[in-house]
């Protein structure tokens, strides 16, 4: 799934793109094995098999060829484009640091399922990076939130006005901190909220988690909402369940039929108890 214009979009093999608008009946079932997705646009040399709960979609072989040279993996150093810091808020006491190119606007905010954020600083990539270590530490923040951790949050998140006032707070704490400014150019604060983006307000529950696709399985149910690489999903069996796109990357998919439900492997949690999840 790719966030094309502050919309979700499920993108198949050869470009083409459907739109996941919310309200809309999705319906799939996965067909054989599992392939590996290859790196950098080249397909895998042995046509690998993947395990289907692997987010990642490629064997170990292309995994490290597709990291060789990537930002994430702070494996570059020479990107001559301009990088921006941000503080991204995913819940209440969840705030991490991290960066991403400018040019790219708030798309990686929107990759990551922040449900707020707000920038920082700008400059060349290594002041960025060295910004986002400096201030990881001052402020005691991570650079990563685990994605388990990111969906219990999203259940009954507090208002729109405590979700600025906490990048505001860490806004405040991260100006404070010395030195960084004088490497990056600072940004002034203006909060983004991802919350009506991403219908958050559907989210009211969350009884399951689709765990991994398996020959034969399927996943069925309308579209509440979507943040991130995630999928909200009511199931016909009344069911409120969360799906990582990230796990259907090469399986070959075709239309659900009949009118099952979903049959891939859920980690089911109790009614209300979202600390499951962890």
């Amino acid at each position: 799934m790719r966030w094309t214009g502050g919309e979700p979009v499920l993108v198949w093999e050869g470009g083409r793109g459907s739109s996941a608008a919310y309200g809309r009946e999705i319906g799939f079932r996965a067909v054989g094995e599992r392939r590996c997705l290859g790196a950098r646009g080249n397909p895998c040399p042995v046509g690998a098999v993947v395990g289907g709960r692997v987010t990642g979609g490629r064997c170990a072989e292309c995994a490290r060829l597709d990291r060789a040279r990537s930002v994430a993996a702070d494996t570059v150093a020479d990107d001559p484009r301009t990088y921006r810091v941000y503080l991204a808020w995913f819940g209440p006491g969840l705030v991490k640091v991290g960066i991403t190119a400018e040019e790219r606007g708030d798309a990686r905010l929107l990759e990551q399922g922040a449900v707020a954020y707000g920038w920082l600083g700008r400059g060349p990539l290594m002041a960025a990076r060295r910004t986002e270590e400096v201030l990881g530490t001052a402020l005691g923040v991570p650079d990563r939130i685990p994605y388990a951790a990111k969906r219990a949050a999203r259940v009954a998140l507090p208002g729109a006005a405590e979700r600025a006032a906490e990048v505001a707070e860490s806004y405040r704490r991260a100006v404070g901190v010395p030195g960084w400014a004088e490497t990056l150019e600072p940004v002034g604060l203006r909060v983004v909220d991802h919350a009506e983006v991403f219908g958050l307000e559907r989210v009211g529950r969350i009884d399951g988690v689709v765990t991994g696709l398996v020959d034969g399985g399927c996943v069925r149910g309308r579209l509440a909402a979507a943040a991130g690489p995630d999928l909200h999903l009511e199931d016909p069996d009344g069911r409120a369940l969360v799906l990582d796109t990230r796990l259907l990357t090469g399986w070959e998919l075709v239309a659900a039929g009949g009118a099952a439900g979903t049959t891939a492997p859920v980690t089911a949690l109790p009614p209300g108890v979202q600390d499951g999840l962890f």
